[in-house]
């Protein structure tokens, strides 16, 4: 991660410590983790306070947190949390906000425990359960995080485009999914960013339908979801394709998710709601009659998590603004019949959302 844009993140971390009144931020969360100080182990916490920064690590990981967290201090954690209490005395933290949405309750316990008979503290540090501050801040793209994740969805893009051509009928949905898998490791992603989905006929219905041994037939539709991971960042891609000649159904009940899609894209602007964006598709699916088939959000943020900040969906309060990154995903689906959906990445520039998501869509 670049120098300054880690220093930026400090920078705004201890913004966020004085508006909550904390002496010291302890964050466990892997991800917010790698996203403020470039760590990719999988053991550690961070320490963050107005003037100091420090990563604690075990002994697998020190050599490594010391190469990509430069502007940590690294502190090698002894079993349990032991080490903790002599570490927030080295900070004076009192009072230390802990990740609530990612440290269980036994964890917390151990913690408070360790806290209470550590030695040399003439009282206990006070935990205060924070939300989101971190994840609040990862919903702003910065143009590092943009490009990698314009390049995770063009792996997707690709992989789609090279695969979906030759499914056929006699495929399982497993087949198709690991031709897509090996296709997007063999343009350079690290891993998928989710199990895919292949939903043949029916299974289409299930909007998080695992890819089993059905075999694809003429005549199905088929639900395709799948993304990769490139270099941390994700990308996530729906389409819809169908084996054979599309018939009525079909067609109809495509055009509906696909001017749904069209609309929300074209009208979604800087400032609205989650719910208010969500909305401009949900209208487009409930007067096609279609409304109660259509049971999901409109979207969600991609970065370092496939599912993240901010929330298209019909109770989300998150305001929409510049360089935030979500999907566009409406969708219908029919019991016993399948589903169709239809997912896009966009950004946010200029109040507007541009398309990232370039792979195909069927034309009637």
């Amino acid at each position: 991660m670049p120098v300054a844009e880690a220093s930026d993140r400090l920078q705004s971390v201890r913004r966020l410590l004085e508006e909550h009144q904390l002496d010291c931020l302890m964050v466990s969360d892997a991800h917010n983790r790698r996203y403020l100080s470039g760590f990719t182990g999988s053991s550690g916490y961070l320490f963050i306070t107005g003037t100091n920064a420090v990563l604690a690590t075990d002994f697998r990981y020190v050599e490594q947190a010391t190469t990509q967290a430069p502007d940590f201090a690294i502190h090698r954690m002894g079993g349990r949390f032991d080490w903790l209490a002599s570490l927030l005395q080295d900070l004076s933290a009192k009072r230390v906000g802990f990740e609530s949405d990612d440290l269980s309750v036994a964890t917390l316990e151990t913690i408070k425990r360790a806290l209470r008979e550590g030695k040399g503290h003439s009282s206990a540090p006070e935990l205060l359960a924070t939300s989101d501050l971190v994840l609040g801040l990862r919903q702003y793209k910065e143009p590092e995080e943009l490009w990698l994740l314009e390049r995770a969805s063009d792996i997707a893009d690709r992989s789609f485009e090279a695969v979906a051509s030759s499914v056929e009928p006699g495929m399982t949905e497993a087949m198709v999914a690991w031709d897509l898998e090996r296709t997007m490791r063999e343009l350079g992603a690290e891993s998928v960013s989710f199990d895919i989905i292949v939903g043949a006929g029916e299974n289409g219905a299930l909007p998080h339908h695992r890819a089993g041994e059905r075999p694809i037939r003429r005549g199905d539709p088929v639900v395709i979801d799948m993304g990769c991971v490139y270099r941390g960042y994700c990308s996530d891609l729906t389409r819809t394709i169908f084996m054979g000649d599309p018939d009525d159904r079909f067609r109809r009940v495509y055009n509906t998710v696909l001017l749904a899609q069209v609309r929300a894209e074209r009208d979604i602007r800087a400032d609205m709601t989650g719910e208010e964006a969500d909305e401009l598709a949900r209208a487009v699916i409930r007067e096609a009659g279609h409304g109660e088939h259509f049971g999901h959000s409109l979207g969600h943020g991609v970065g370092l998590q496939v599912h993240e900040q901010p929330w298209i969906s019909p109770r989300s309060t998150n305001v929409l603004e510049n360089g935030m990154v979500f999907t566009v995903e409406p969708g219908v689906y029919l019991s016993g019949w399948g589903g169709v959906r239809i997912e896009d990445m966009v950004v946010m520039e200029g109040g507007r959302a541009r398309v990232l998501s370039k792979a195909a869509k069927l034309e009637f």
